[in-house]
């Protein structure tokens, strides 16, 4: 059987970037809010907090910045191939963020995603206030989005690829958590670790 549901986490793992970064830099704030985020990933920070305080400091951007950072966004190597090949196994592929809805969801459709699910950034009158909408998808909303998928789908073999500490509850629970280009406490935790940047390493670990 190689029918998998395979949820990935998108920033440095379906993406070379992290869509934050990119976003912040725009507003001239990349290496504060990469400071952030590297503590963050590290598991030193609460991740929802942390988020709180990097989306603050894009106040102000034009909604226009989202298609500008979307043509910088890098999309790992093998991860077209990868999607695609355990779709045509009969399997279901998912991508949840602790990013944004406004690039992701583009992102999906460029890459056929089953599921997609991030947090959503409030604009106002066309401007980013700051603030992000509703819940945020952090570790927790991670491990609920593959449960729910899972349920949704019918796969009960389930698969989870990230790299930072907020993909490691829904790598706990997965039947496979696989670390891919990840931090140390990812590695340390993780069943599998990639080595490298070629997302189709994961298709030998499936037998796809």
């Amino acid at each position: 059987m190689t029918e998998f549901l395979v949820v990935f986490d998108v920033d440095s793992t379906l993406i070379e970037d992290e869509v934050i970064e990119l976003l912040a830099e725009v507003a001239g704030k990349r290496e504060e809010v990469a400071a952030v985020t590297e503590r963050a990933m590290a598991g030193e920070l609460d991740f929802a907090q942390s988020l709180i305080e990097r989306v603050a400091t894009l106040k102000g951007l034009p909604e226009s910045v989202f298609a500008d950072v979307q043509k910088r966004i890098t999309i790992t190597t093998g991860a077209k191939e990868t999607i695609s090949a355990i779709q045509s196994a009969g399997g279901k592929v998912g991508a949840v963020s602790g990013g944004f809805n406004q690039l992701l969801t583009p992102l999906a459709a460029e890459l056929n995603l089953d599921f997609a699910r991030a947090n959503q950034l409030e604009v106002v009158s066309g401007f980013l206030t700051g603030r992000v909408l509703g819940e945020i998808i952090d570790r927790g909303a991670k491990a609920t989005a593959l449960q729910e998928w899972s349920a949704q789908s019918g796969l009960k073999r389930t698969v989870a690829v990230g790299d930072g500490a907020n993909d490691l509850e829904m790598m706990a629970i997965a039947d496979l958590g696989v670390a891919f280009n990840a931090k140390p406490i990812v590695r340390e935790k993780a069943d599998v670790v990639i080595e490298g940047n070629d997302l189709r390493k994961l298709l030998e670990l499936l037998g796809i």
